[in-house]
């Protein structure tokens, strides 16, 4: 079958429904896929192994009851080694512990796939009465493998596989590493069903799957699979368009699984089980929606209640809001009562009104200048008016109150504590002032030279050292070395980062240059391994080559011995006009008639225009039992003898 599009391009007897073997699994793993891509399956979750489960006879990965282990080992078993353990504890996942519910929707997937004459009993090809299929169905399943699920597909060509208990080993390595770009699929066998095999290769753009059922061995099979392979790609279409095939959707029932991903096992004795398997369909068949709440004059019924109630205020209670009343007043009581004289309290309520009552006297200071102005006959009142403010008649304050004591300290500019922030600021201000003026004069080399772990001086400090410097003038300083000095010297006041202690120097070296002289060559050497004495080889001893005599020469005679078995016989199945005609009627003539030419060389002679076909190397028994069969079908045959 062509992949690309589904054309079948060689079949005989593809409809034959026949025992799948383990061709089953392909199915088996297509469902559990399906699972996971819905999101109801975890590759990561544990899966409780069933007392029938790991009763499964061989090929098996070694499953105990009650065993609990990860789902992408099981897939890896089934697919990989073909467990037939791995792949009932996989029915028995999806299908909540049945085995034949599991088996119901294979074969209802199977009808959704266009395998009309597939019919399932159990997950793992068992021979079972009524668990038929055909190879033109398994063709069409492993085409969908392959499409539908590409990002799982890769694990059908592995050679092996970690499966959690045993790393095992492909079934169909033979045929993967013996024919060029096979990449899958799936053996089976059964003494039932002898030797089947669906394969899949690529070559180029081209990728074809074949299905063999019935082969007698190993061996026989993958032989027959590729010459039909070798075939295929011999009659299949270049540039051909791809068509997809359409994947199988997805039973509404499909899986029923515990709330925690452990599988549900009909064993009462088994850690997880179930005495009564329940299934249930999670189906919406119609969606319900809430009915509108009723509009009351245009409002909608909660909401103009809620409204309502919120407007109302709440009832409190008489003794209550007396209650509150009574803490209110007492509280402004307390807060207007001025603190005694002498407290914290009436010193920081002084310290708060002082700015205030400044203020106040600044803004009427300029209203009574003028009238000083215009009156000469009180000067007492101008020299006050410039002194500093000036209380109007009717405000004069008695001494050592709190009014006294405001104007005295508008009257008086406030000193400036040192290493104050207001200090900082003005010796700034001034040092700006007389910077604008004047250049500064540079730092003694004294505090370039200054040694750097000493720890920088405070700030207030620093600007009291800077403030003297700048106030004097540089007596005719170079403009260009005073920048320099400047920044060399805040370069020296820069502390040097210490050394980290795994870059330490080495102790008693004063330089790294004394230090790397230190070193001798001969450190430098790693110490040579000790010479084990005693024998060199453990077997062989030096043995003594005697020289070689010349020898006569003699005469040499061949003698010719036959391997070939007798094989001089061969068949000729006729003669054709072109090469390619030839070639397709032996490949013909050996699938027909593969028991007796399967170990025959195919030949073509050309003579006289014609091509003949030919199958050489057989024995006389052969060549005379493939010519009956082929002449009992119709089938042009003549056997050929040695000359």
């Amino acid at each position: 079958m062509d992949a690309r599009t589904g054309e079948v391009l060689y079949e005989k007897n593809a409809d034959s429904r026949l025992h799948p073997a383990s061709l089953t699994k392909m199915m088996t793993l297509y469902i559990i896929f399906q699972e996971i891509e819905a999101g109801r399956l975890s590759l990561d979750q544990k899966v409780t192994i069933s007392a029938h489960a790991a009763s499964q006879p061989p090929s098996r990965l070694g499953l105990k009851a009650g065993q609990k282990i990860a789902l992408r080992y099981l897939i890896r078993a089934a697919a990989v080694k073909s467990a037939n353990d791995a792949a009932m504890a996989l029915g028995e996942l999806v299908g909540g512990g049945s085995e034949a519910a599991f088996a119901k929707r294979m074969t209802k997937t199977a009808k959704a796939l266009g395998m009309r004459s597939t019919t399932f009993k159990n997950p793992n090809g068992l021979t079972a009465e009524g668990h038929l299929s055909t190879a033109r169905d398994m063709n069409i399943l492993g085409r969908h493998l392959f499409y539908d699920f590409p990002q799982y597909y890769n694990i059908f060509s592995r050679r092996t596989a970690d499966a959690g208990l045993a790393k095992v080993t492909n079934t169909n390595s033979r045929f993967l590493d013996g024919y060029e770009g096979a990449d899958g699929i799936k053996t089976g066998y059964t003494v039932a069903a002898g030797f089947n095999l669906t394969a899949s290769a690529k070559r180029g753009n081209v990728r074809l799957i074949a299905t063999i059922f019935g082969s007698t061995s190993t061996a026989a099979r993958n032989a027959k699979m590729a010459e039909l392979m070798d075939m295929g790609f011999g009659l299949a279409k270049k540039g051909v368009r791809e068509k997809k095939p359409e994947a199988a959707p997805l039973p509404d029932d499909a899986l029923i699984a515990a709330a925690n991903g452990a599988s549900l096992v009909d064993e009462p004795g088994v850690e997880g089980g179930a005495g009564k398997t329940i299934r249930i369909s999670g189906a919406v068949s119609r969606s319900l929606r809430p009915k509108a709440r009723p509009v009351i004059g245009g409002v909608v019924e909660g909401v103009a209640v809620a409204v309502a109630e919120a407007t109302v205020a709440p009832e409190v209670p008489d003794a209550l809001a007396a209650a509150i009343a009574e803490g209110v007043e007492s509280a402004l009581a307390e807060a207007t009562t001025p603190p005694p004289s002498g407290t914290l309290e009436a010193q920081a309520m002084a310290l708060a009104e002082a700015p205030a009552l400044a203020d106040a006297a600044e803004a009427e200071a300029p209203a009574v200048a003028a009238v000083i102005e215009d009156t000469t006959e009180e000067p007492q009142l101008a020299e006050a008016a410039t002194d500093g403010p000036v209380v109007p008649d009717g405000l004069d304050a008695p001494a050592g109150s709190l009014e006294a004591q405001a104007a005295a300290l508008a009257a008086a500019p406030p000193a400036l504590v040192k290493d104050t922030l207001d200090a900082q600021a003005v010796a700034l201000a001034e040092a700006s002032a007389v910077a604008s003026g004047t250049r500064p004069q540079p730092r003694p080399e004294a505090v370039a030279a200054a040694a750097a772990p000493a720890e920088p001086p405070a700030a207030p400090e620093m600007l009291a050292e800077a403030a003297p410097a700048l106030e004097t003038v540089a007596p005719a300083a170079d403009p260009v070395a005073e920048p320099v000095a400047e920044a060399a010297t805040a370069l020296a006041l820069i502390d040097t980062p210490a050394a980290p202690a795994d870059e330490a120097p080495i102790a008693g070296l004063t330089s790294v240059q004394e230090a790397v002289a230190s070193v001798t060559p001969e450190a430098l050497i790693p110490p040579e391994a000790p010479v084990e004495t005693g024998r060199a080889a453990p077997i062989f001893e030096p043995v003594q080559m005697a020289e070689a005599t010349p020898e006569e020469a003699k005469e040499l005679v061949v003698v010719s011995k036959s391997t070939s078995g007798g094989r001089h016989w061969g068949v000729n199945v006729g003669a054709y006009s072109s090469r390619s005609e030839a070639e397709r009627a032996l490949l013909k003539t050996g699938l027909a008639e593969s028991a007796t030419l399967t170990e025959g060389l195919k030949k073509i002679t050309e003579k006289g225009g014609k091509y003949r076909a030919s199958f050489l190397g057989l024995s006389e028994d052969q060549a005379d039992l493939a010519c009956r069969r082929l002449r009992a079908r119709g089938m042009l045959c003549e056997t050929m003898g040695p000359a």
